[in-house]
């Protein structure tokens, strides 16, 4: 039981600040998971393949969706942009 007066629960405010920063370089030095490169760069791979498959068909089929149309260019960028927001985290 905790002497009357004293509050043994609560810790110093440098003390926690320094927890803090501690925390963070050891977080901004991490390596990255084992499954982002290949995210990473599947978003890429896939928005070019979209693209290039919406080019190759977009006189007769329109693939891969067909209802979309021209929004098809706009998706496949989209992946694209997905993969090369993800690279200033890469290590």
């Amino acid at each position: 039981m905790a002497a009357a007066g004293k509050n043994v629960s609560k810790r110093n405010s440098a003390e926690v600040a320094q927890n803090r920063a501690d925390l963070a370089a050891a977080r901004k030095e991490a390596p990255n998971p084992i499954w982002f490169k290949p995210v990473m760069f599947g978003f890429m791979l896939l928005g070019l393949i979209w693209i290039v498959l919406y080019y190759i068909t977009s006189s007769s089929l329109q693939l891969p969706i067909p209802a979309f149309g021209q929004a098809n260019i706009f998706i496949g960028f989209g992946l694209v942009l997905v993969g090369f927001l993800m690279t200033p985290w890469w290590k």
